[in-house]
């Protein structure tokens, strides 16, 4: 079976998630209802907040989607999920036309060398105007440095909402076939190198209670079975062993155990317990390890202790310093984009993309039960070569 490797990116709120959920009911893979935006705060904020796979079969092809956040924050997210694909949808509200995130996510794509295809969403919005938006796109694409063969990129007009996609703005389209179509036809087919040693690259991690930490991988070359023993390459030049004890394929949102998972393919594997992001997943020493996946550094710090203000502990059961640093122990484990400086006692200094990023962290804190005080956020300030540099965000104000 052929696969796909697709990821789709967007600025904030030009339909993402609503498009990849109508993909998978499209194909069957989702029942009426169902969501890739499963967790309560991206529910209650209309945001995607966590990168998430899914996998759909459409035309005897499988097809493998990776839903990523759209707000700049979480720009770490997107990073590392764009290694281990093979192109993008750029989603683009037809109104709105191309934003600050979506020239951000579009440059990351350029620059591995993808082509996009672009989606001009939400085409039925009274105001939408898809040929503006569409000249803006492609003088983003100029700007950006684009080659010839991605500036000559295909369009799909959709309305994510209703399930709806067109390859021109006057056909009539009662569903997404024109895009599942398009998809085939245009994304390169995952090479299958399976008769050589097993290369993979985890792009994201998740925690269980009873395996422990996850890899979500990119089969690169060979293949992985349960119980196989590999080695880890670590970007410091370190290496270990480690035994896989489960192995997991994406069906829809939900995760399938499998005893072999091939090149080409995105799998989540159990079993070795200190595994990060960009590592290399070896059958064998002597293998040369894959380019390291890079993730921006932190913008913004701030402090978080222990509540000894005389209203402490009426609110929270976990107000320990322990207890604390326990719980930003276990969010290091999934959370890429943070650090933790755990060297100043009960004051721990957390650094973040961006003031969303940390106020995520600390509300599913507060909505576990934690309890703590938090300094005010100060910006990171580094110097290269005798020069201060700061970070500094693009503001869109619409009048």
């Amino acid at each position: 079976m052929e696969i796909r490797n697709i990821a789709i990116i967007a600025h904030v709120d030009h339909g993402k998630t609503t498009l990849t959920d109508a993909i998978m009911r499209e194909t069957g893979a989702f029942s009426e209802g169902m969501s890739m935006d499963t967790n309560t705060l991206e529910l209650e904020r209309g945001i995607t907040i966590y990168a998430k796979n899914t996998a759909t079969i459409y035309k005897g092809t499988k097809i493998n989607i990776v839903d990523t956040p759209g707000h700049a924050d979480f720009g770490s997210e997107v990073e590392r999920v764009l290694r281990s694909i093979d192109s993008v949808l750029l989603v683009v509200d037809a109104q709105e036309g191309p934003m600050p995130q979506t020239r951000f996510v579009l440059k990351k794509a350029l620059e591995l060398g993808m082509k996009p295809i672009v989606i001009l969403n939400k085409i039925d919005k009274p105001a939408a105007d898809p040929k503006r938006a569409h000249d803006e796109i492609l003088e983003l694409f100029i700007e950006l440095g684009a080659n010839n063969e991605q500036i000559d990129f295909t369009t799909v007009y959709a309305i994510g909402r209703e399930g709806i996609a067109k390859m021109n703005l006057a056909d009539e389209s009662h569903n997404l076939v024109p895009l599942l179509d398009t998809i085939v036809r245009e994304v390169p087919a995952a090479p299958s190198f399976t008769d050589v040693p097993l290369r993979a690259q985890p792009f994201n991690l998740a925690y269980d209670s009873f395996l422990g930490r996850l890899a979500v991988v990119r089969i690169y070359d060979g293949a992985v079975k349960t119980g196989d023993t590999v080695y880890v390459k670590k970007m410091n030049g370190e290496m270990t062993k480690a035994k896989i004890t489960k192995l997991f394929t994406f069906n829809g949102i939900a995760r399938e155990e499998t005893q072999e998972v091939f090149a080409g393919d995105i799998a989540m594997l159990a079993g070795i317990p200190d595994i990060y992001i960009g590592e290399t997943i070896c059958a064998n020493p002597e293998q040369e390890a894959l380019p390291a996946i890079q993730v921006d550094e932190p913008t913004i710090s701030l402090s978080f202790l222990v509540n000894n203000s005389p209203f402490a502990g009426r609110e929270g059961k976990f107000v320990t310093g322990r207890q604390i640093r326990e719980r930003l122990e276990k969010e290091l484990e999934v959370n890429v984009g943070l650090k933790v400086d755990f060297s100043s006692g009960d004051r721990f200094r957390v650094y973040g993309r961006g003031e969303l990023h940390i106020a995520i962290l600390l509300e599913n804190m507060r909505r576990e039960g934690y309890e703590l005080q938090v300094s005010q956020p100060q910006v990171i300030l580094k110097e290269e070569n005798g020069v201060k540099l700061e970070p500094f965000e693009e503001v869109t104000i619409d009048t």
